[in-house]
């Protein structure tokens, strides 16, 4: 039977197509989406749209139990549902901090408690964990994107090592710049945020330094969770997108202070 699969942030960018290209290789896709009103084109591809907040328990718990429901069970789960909200530390309020991390981190991780007894029941599952080279590497004016992201991958490494004996794999995705309204959302939050401080020019330099690049579509990270998880031993971290090795390379091989440098000759006002 094929193996039954939700996908959170469904409706734009890594999502949508994760959803679309499994869908297209015989897998029976949920596409999850607070913005149900973008996922209705998925119907088209065989992949049923159901609505889904991340940070709303009653919808997590509603969104798990229909799927179980109606599937039997969730074999795989691509956590992919995120956002980037920029601007200077001391400039981002810290609700707006709260809700980074209940979208990027805490909802992430409650689908997957709700996910993993049938997973452990079934000895065989997947958790596919998109986090983003900024969850080993910091730039300034995304503290609490980054923050987010490396809790991301702290758990995702404990949760394997809790979970490899019932059958089950984790697996990070360390997405580069990937094309995709993301960056417009992030840049947008960070004008805002911090377009009028202390912080200002480090802002325009910054926006400067992101703007007209040719970044890959999203499909490319797609292949790259399809590999993982079809692999009989997948790895526990795959890396795609502009910039991604590179820059992973340099903050693996240059000390701290160096690599910092790098990053602030991009950022100066």
């Amino acid at each position: 039977m094929a193996k039954t699969v939700l996908v959170t942030g469904a409706s734009a960018g890594i999502g949508k197509a994760t959803a679309i290209l499994l869908a297209q290789n015989g897998y029976n896709v949920y596409g999850a989406a607070r913005r149900t009103e973008k996922t209705h084109d998925l119907s088209s591809y065989g992949i049923k749209p159901i609505a889904l907040d991340v940070t709303s328990e009653e919808s997590i718990v509603n969104c798990v139990k229909q799927i179980t429901n109606e599937a039997g069970t969730i074999d795989i789960l691509v956590n992919n549902a995120g956002f980037g909200s920029s601007g200077a530390v001391e400039d981002l309020s810290i609700d707006d901090a709260r809700y980074q991390l209940d979208v990027n981190l805490f909802g992430a991780m409650r689908l997957t408690q709700l996910v993993l007894p049938q997973m452990r029941a079934n000895k065989w599952g997947k958790i596919v964990n998109i986090s983003s080279i900024g969850g080993k590497v910091a730039f300034p004016l995304a503290g609490w994107y980054h923050a987010s992201k490396f809790a991301l991958e702290a758990l995702s490494d404990s949760l394997r090592m809790e979970v490899n004996q019932f059958g089950i794999d984790v697996i990070v995705i360390e997405p580069g710049g990937i094309k995709s309204e993301w960056a417009d959302i992030s840049n947008e939050k960070m004008t805002a945020v911090s377009g009028h401080t202390a912080y200002k020019d480090m802002v325009a330099s910054t926006q400067k330094a992101t703007t007209n690049l040719a970044l890959p579509e999203p499909i490319v990270i797609a292949k790259l969770i399809k590999e993982g998880i079809e692999a009989k031993r997948p790895k526990t971290r795959y890396v795609g997108g502009y910039g991604a090795k590179p820059i992973l390379f340099l903050r693996k091989i240059l000390p701290d202070t160096l690599f910092q440098k790098v990053i602030l000759s991009q950022t100066k006002g």
